[in-house]
């Protein structure tokens, strides 16, 4: 039987790759369990350090698998459902490592909450995004929170009300991905750049993107405050040490993440 999530490690770096391709790789339950096991287990695996999220066939993520969803119309699967999908994309916000999302086709729904909610996306230059619930009369309420924190409050509202599908240049415009490359491309763009973050200290990168999800949500204040802190306690770190010591020596660091 073939496994619906594919993992493959290679230089420190994990290709988690949905592999749901006759179903638009549709965020069904078991879909959605198997990545945040994934998830989970590479937390606290230290050979890993970088992330990719990739997909196989022709589309990123269309989102919920809206016949799973339609099979058991109760509250309790619905709120199941939705609880899940709420833990995984908290998962990846959380993963103490950087997530990529490596998108082609159409990533759509929670497929574009997917591409959201990772740390960085690079897209292929075909790809295009959409949170199109309204459409159906259901709203992308859950999609909406990582949108809203990933692009403006105009540019999120004007996709969420009107469902339109916004091609790669434009969700570049709008901070939704990083980079926009042709589709052949794609895999080596995304690899370069997580090779890129792989070569950096994990034990900084940990603490840096920890620390970028909390103080965003604080007023000014408190976020120089927490900023201060973190950075008076990173400096205490030997990765520190070694990073400044290799900078002024003019010679390439080694990290011991710790």
């Amino acid at each position: 039987m073939t496994s619906i999530l594919l993992r493959h490690d290679r230089n420190s770096i994990a290709t988690l790759t949905l592999n749901r391709p006759a179903a638009r790789n549709a965020l069904s339950m078991g879909l959605m369990e198997a990545l945040d096991a994934e998830l989970a287990a590479i937390a606290c695996d230290p050979g890993v350090k970088v992330v990719i999220i990739a997909a196989n066939g022709p589309a990123f993520c269309a989102g919920h698998d809206l016949r799973e969803v339609r099979g058991t119309p109760t509250r309790e699967a619905y709120a199941a459902l939705f609880a899940l999908c709420s833990r995984l994309m908290q998962r990846i916000v959380r993963l103490p490592k950087p997530v990529i999302a490596q998108v082609h086709g159409v990533a759509t729904a929670a497929g574009c909450q997917l591409v959201a909610s990772a740390d960085l996306a690079v897209a292929a230059d075909t790809a295009r995004f959409a949170t199109p619930g309204v459409d159906i009369g259901l709203f992308c309420s859950t999609p909406m929170v990582a949108l809203s924190r990933a692009v403006g409050r105009k540019a999120a509202m004007e996709m969420l009300l009107t469902g339109d599908m916004v091609p790669a240049a434009r969700a570049r415009e709008l901070g939704l991905i990083n980079r926009v490359v042709p589709e052949d491309e794609l895999q080596a763009a995304t690899l370069a750049l997580a090779t890129q973050i792989a070569a950096k200290s994990p034990l900084t990168v940990a603490i840096g993107k920890e620390a970028f999800y909390r103080q965003v949500e604080m007023d000014l204040s408190s976020a120089y405050d927490y900023a201060s802190e973190v950075m008076t306690r990173n400096m205490l770190a030997r990765d520190a040490e070694e990073g400044i010591d290799a900078f002024l020596e003019k010679r390439k660091p080694e990290w011991v993440g710790a």
